[in-house]
C-alpha cells in the first residue's frame, strides 16, 4: 500500500473537518487533557452512531476554519476557544444526552505529583491498614492519627487537596498507598456551538435537565 504524503493527509483532514461543520449544525468543544489513547478509543466506540469525534493540532483546525469563513462566517466565533488540548464532538442528537454519554466514559485516575487537582480530595476517618512505620507520612501532612490494633487510624476528616491546587509529592504518595484514585478524566465539554451561537455547557443543565 502506498503511504499517503503529509500534504495529501492534510488535504483529507481539512476536507473532513469542513464537511463535518457543513453537515452538523451543533458540536461540543471538548478538553482532552489526561485522556490516554486507550480511553479515547473507548469513547469513540461509545459515541458510534451518536456523533463524530475529531481531534487535531489547533493550528490546523484554526487554518481550516479560517479558510471556510466565507461559506460559514459563524465559525469565526469558535476561534478564540481553540486553545490547549481540545477536540470536537459533532452530533445531531440532544446535546444534553451526548454530554451525559461523555461523562459516563470518565475513568478514575491516581493523583500524580505536579498535576492540578480537578476536584477537592478529602479523607474520612478510617483505619488505613498500614503499619506504624508509615506514621511519618501522616505527620508530614499534619494528619492526626493513632495506632489502633497495630495499624494507623485517621482520626478526623482531612481536606487533603483543594480544587485547582498543585498535587504535592507527599499527598500523591499517600493517596497511592491508600489505593485511592481521587480524580477522573474524560472529554470535558468546554463550549457548545449551536447554529452559529456559542454558550457554556452550564446552559445544558437548564435546557436539557
Amino acid at each position: 500500500m502506498v503511504k499517503e504524503s503529509r500534504a495529501e493527509w492534510k488535504v483529507k483532514y481539512f476536507s473532513r473537518i469542513l464537511n463535518l461543520f457543513d453537515e452538523y449544525k451543533t458540536c461540543l468543544l471538548v478538553g482532552v487533557d489526561n485522556v490516554g489513547s486507550k480511553q479515547m478509543q473507548e469513547i469513540r466506540i461509545a459515541m458510534r452512531g451518536h456523533g463524530e469525534i475529531i481531534m487535531g493540532k489547533n493550528t490546523m483546525i484554526r487554518k481550516a476554519i479560517r479558510g471556510h469563513l466565507q461559506e460559514n462566517p459563524h465559525l469565526e466565533r469558535l476561534l478564540p476557544y481553540i486553545v490547549g488540548n481540545v477536540g470536537f464532538v459533532f452530533t445531531k442528537e440532544d446535546l444534553g444526552e451526548i454530554r451525559k454519554k461523555l461523562l459516563e466514559n470518565k475513568r478514575g485516575a491516581p493523583a500524580k505529583a505536579g498535576a492540578i487537582a480537578p476536584c477537592d480530595v478529602k479523607l474520612e476517618p478510617q483505619n488505613t491498614g498500614m503499619g506504624p512505620e508509615k506514621t511519618s507520612f501522616f505527620q508530614a501532612l499534619q494528619i492526626p492519627t493513632k495506632i489502633s490494633r497495630g495499624t494507623i487510624e485517621i482520626l478526623n476528616d482531612v481536606h487533603l487537596i483543594k480544587i485547582g491546587e498543585k498535587v504535592g509529592a507527599s499527598e500523591a504518595a499517600l493517596l497511592n498507598m491508600l489505593g485511592i484514585m481521587p480524580f477522573s478524566y474524560g472529554l470535558a465539554v468546554q463550549q457548545v456551538y449551536d447554529n452559529g451561537s456559542i454558550y457554556s455547557p452550564e446552559v445544558l443543565d437548564c435546557h436539557f435537565g
